[in-house]
């Protein structure tokens, strides 16, 4: 009787995994996926992080906007 090769088998659950992940994310970006919204995560797992504070003062160190005072 042969032996099972277990290499052979892990590699290609891992190989399905990477696809079926692939194709998720590549769903979020055509905005077709199953809620027909990208995902929320999305921009955090892709690095992103400009927010929209800090996005129009070109300031990306996280620090919150300072309030401008008037005299």
């Amino acid at each position: 009787m042969a032996k099972p090769n277990y290499q052979f088998e892990k590699r290609q659950r891992e190989l399905a995994k990477k696809k079926k992940k692939e194709e998720k994310i590549q769903q979020r970006r055509s905005g077709t996926g199953e809620a027909g919204a990208p995902d929320a995560d999305q921009d955090a797992a892709e690095g992103d992080t400009t927010t929209p504070d800090n996005a129009e003062s070109g300031d990306n160190n996280g620090a919150a906007p300072q309030a401008e005072a008037s005299a």
